[in-house]
């Protein structure tokens, strides 16, 4: 008589997945077989929808970034259920000023929106990602400061960058963990973050990205990378 073995089904974290890029990736981590756990700040998003559509393959959790309490409350939640990918996605902007007419109170929340609680997450969720596992954070050729050649958009920019110097921090600190880490860049696409002329729809550009994570799986040290899988200038 033969034994039915369930197959191993590859377990996903994605922090940031209500709306955008998130949102695309979450499902298309799910349309490959993944078991996705996706979070969300509140109730009544089209997650909702993609959940009810996945049948169970993708699961929401509902979590405020910023706040440590919560990180640390899904943390205990996920004990005995290791991921084998923890992406973070989470990014804001306050239109196009000149540093200098940036009001503190601008720059402190963007900062701290796509810099400080990426990294937060990443600290409190590491954790829970299985040796071998990979450990990625959505970042974007924006961050880059050899290819920053064109004016605009300075505190998003310095934002980026501030978490590519962040993320290289976590990966020298964390240099013998097992673990693959990742920037990735998705491109210009057309969401509310990226605007309406983006030449890129989510759709077109995040099942390149989940090609890169399944690609790099496995591969050690830090890389920022793409949706082709190439190298980004840092």
């Amino acid at each position: 008589m033969s034994v039915s073995v369930t197959p191993y089904r590859r377990r996903a974290l994605v922090i940031g997945a209500s709306r955008g890029l998130g949102l695309v990736l979450a499902d298309e981590l799910a349309r490959r077989g993944w078991q996705v756990i996706a979070t969300t700040r509140s109730a009544g998003t089209e997650l909702d929808a993609v959940a009810r559509a996945r049948s169970g393959q993708l699961t929401i959790e509902s979590l405020e970034m910023t706040s440590p309490d919560q990180l640390a409350a899904l943390r205990g939640r996920l004990d005995g259920h290791p991921l084998d990918l923890l992406f973070v996605n989470a990014a804001i902007d306050r239109g196009n000023l000149p540093i200098g007419e940036v009001p503190t109170e601008m720059f402190t929340e963007v900062m701290v929106t796509n810099a400080l609680s990426p990294m937060r997450a990443l600290e409190a969720l590491r954790g829970a990602v299985a040796p071998g596992g990979t450990v990625a954070v959505m970042s974007s050729e924006q961050g880059s400061i050899s290819l920053n050649t064109e004016d605009g958009y300075e505190l998003y920019k310095a934002s980026k960058a501030a978490l590519n110097q962040l993320m290289r921090s976590y990966a020298t600190r964390y240099a013998d963990d097992g673990r693959t880490k990742l920037l990735i860049d998705p491109g210009h696409n057309r969401t509310e973050l990226g605007g309406p002329d983006a030449p890129l729809l989510p759709r077109q550009s995040i099942p390149a990205v989940v090609d890169v994570l399944e690609a790099q799986a496995g591969a050690p040290g830090l890389r920022f990378l793409d949706r082709h899988g190439e190298t980004v200038p840092w």
